[in-house]
Parts: structure tokens; sequence; C-alpha cells
């Protein structure tokens, strides 16, 4: 009997710790490795929201008739405006999305305009076009070379209507972001994300389980609107691993603090929540012009740090 108890002792003693211990180095050693494994921009985003606290996604959504009149002095009033925005908001801002169609209504010009804004976005920060594009295979090869090749953003919007064959393509490149529209934050959502289909779950749920399968080392990522943040949490639980875009916090009235609770996944990160009108287009003090680029600027960072406080209170 006491060849078997000093057997016991001895386990006990020796093994069981290094059982623990190697199986702490390889849950660490399996932690990092997936981290590798991750798109470079995801990790890059991902980084930037531990460091900062934020969340902040800039929406450079930037209509001519909207912007102050004093940028109408310079050649491209627009790019001049979007450039005082990003210096007021780029300590603090995780991502910038271009709405792409407020440069392709102005042709050529809004084309360069939205070419020298992506070039004065810093690197650190993840760069978006929101295009919404999505086709058969060969047209949507030449979008992804347009988006990812030619003009070097980090991510992009697609619809996912017409099924894998029309997102393989940016699939891709697995070093990127990709936002599968999933369920949007506008009323029409309602019209066919939200439908229940035969097998008796919605449209938007269906979305969300292709979007993790077809996803690339992390590549993978929906647009989920903070104006349903009940869905959202349901949203995260069912993706864990997505990275998400969530519009419609500020003029569109969605709640801050569920976007930020719900929207993020274990480690407090992997999502980012746009915000637009509500910050680009800040009231001058008083109902007073703005008095010069200066002025325009700090009223734009004040929107940003109300924003930002928001967020760090929850993260």
């Amino acid at each position: 009997m006491w060849q078997w108890e000093l057997c016991l002792a001895l386990f006990i003693r020796f093994i069981t710790p290094l059982h623990a211990a190697y199986a702490e180095k390889s849950f660490f050693h399996k932690t990092e490795r997936r981290r590798e494994l991750m798109s470079f921009v995801r990790n890059k985003a991902n980084s930037r929201i531990s460091a900062l606290k934020s969340l902040l996604c800039v929406g450079l959504d930037s209509d001519p008739e909207k912007i102050p009149r004093l940028f109408f002095k310079y050649k491209s009033p627009v790019l001049e405006f979007n450039r005082a925005v990003i210096r007021a908001t780029s300590d603090i801002a995780i991502a910038y999305k271009l709405n792409t169609a407020f440069y392709e209504a102005r042709g050529i010009s809004g084309l360069r305009d939205m070419e020298n804004t992506l070039s004065s976005i810093p690197d650190a920060c993840m760069t978006i076009a929101d295009a919404k594009r999505a086709d058969i295979g060969n047209t949507s090869k030449m979008y992804a070379q347009a988006f990812f090749d030619h003009w070097s953003f980090d991510a992009l919007t697609v619809a996912p209507y017409m099924g894998f064959d029309s997102l393989e393509p940016f699939l891709a490149y697995e070093d990127k972001l990709l936002f599968v529209l999933c369920l949007t934050s506008n009323e029409g959502s309602a019209d066919f994300e939200e439908q229940v289909m035969q097998c008796g779950t919605p449209l938007y749920r269906s979305v969300l389980g292709k979007v993790t399968s077809w996803s690339r080392n992390g590549n993978g990522g929906v647009v989920v609107g903070a104006t349903k943040s009940w869905l959202l949490a349901e949203i995260r639980r069912e993706a864990p691993d997505l990275f998400m875009l969530i519009p419609g916090v500020g003029a569109q009235g969605g709640s801050l603090e569920d976007a930020v609770n719900f929207g993020v996944d274990s480690n407090r990160q992997s999502a980012v929540i746009n915000v637009s009108r509500t910050l680009i287009y800040p009231a001058a003090s008083g109902g007073v012009p703005f008095s010069g680029i200066d002025d325009f600027e700090r009223a734009v960072a004040v929107e940003a740090l109300k924003m930002h406080d928001g967020m760090r209170h929850v993260l």
C-alpha cells in the first residue's frame, strides 16, 4: 500500500504542476497564435481600441450643402473640411468611414477629394469605404481591386444578397476587413432583413451565420444598427468572433451605452461605433457662424470628446 501512496504523492508533487504549467503555456500560445492569425487590419483596430479605450468611427459623409461656408475659400472645400475633422478627432478615433456616395455624386472632383482625404488619415486609424458593393464574381473582383488595391482602404461594406460567390473576391483579401450588411439602422430593415424565413429564423440571422462561416483570419464583420440594441446583444452572442460596424448613434437616436455594452466582444474589442452628422456638423456657439477653421475644429473636438467619454465610461 505504501508504494501506491508514494507514487500518488510524487504525482501530486511533480507531475500535476508540470501539467498545469503546460496547460497554461498552451493556452497562452494558442491565444497568441490566434491573434497572429487575425487579419492585420483587425489587429490594428483592436490594438488602438485597447490603447485609447475608444470605439469611435468618424463618418465622413461630407455634403457640400452642409459644410460651413468658411471652407469655400479653398479650391477643394470638402477636402479641407475633411482634413479639419480629421485633425480634430485623430487622437481618439479608431476609424474613419467614407460614404463613397457623397464623393461619387460629384464625379472626378469628388473622387479626388476621397483619395486625398484617405491619404490624410493617420496610418494608425482604420479606413472604411462605405460603398455597399457586391455583384457577380468577376465584377466583385474589380470592386475589390478598386477599394483594396487602388485606394488601399482597410475595410469595405458589402451587401450579401447575391451570396458567397459575390463576396468571395473581397474575402480573399485576408488582411482586410469586410463588413456585410446584416441588421441595419434604417426603418426599411423590416422589409427584408427582419423577415422570418420558412426555416423559422429571420433573414439577418442567416446572414450572420454565413458570414461567420465565410470569415478568413477574422476578416469577417457585420453592420448592425444601434437603433436595435435588443437585437445587437443577441447578434453578439451568436457571433462572438465577428467584428462589428455599428451605425445609428447620434442623429438616428441609438443608445451609445448599449452600443458599447452589446457590441464589443469578450475582450471589449472588435467593434466600432460610427458617428457622422452629430459629430461633423456641430452647432456653432450661440448660433454665430464659426470665426475660422480653428473655431470649427474646437467644436468638432468637443463633440468627439463627449462620445469618447461615454465610451470610456462603459469600456
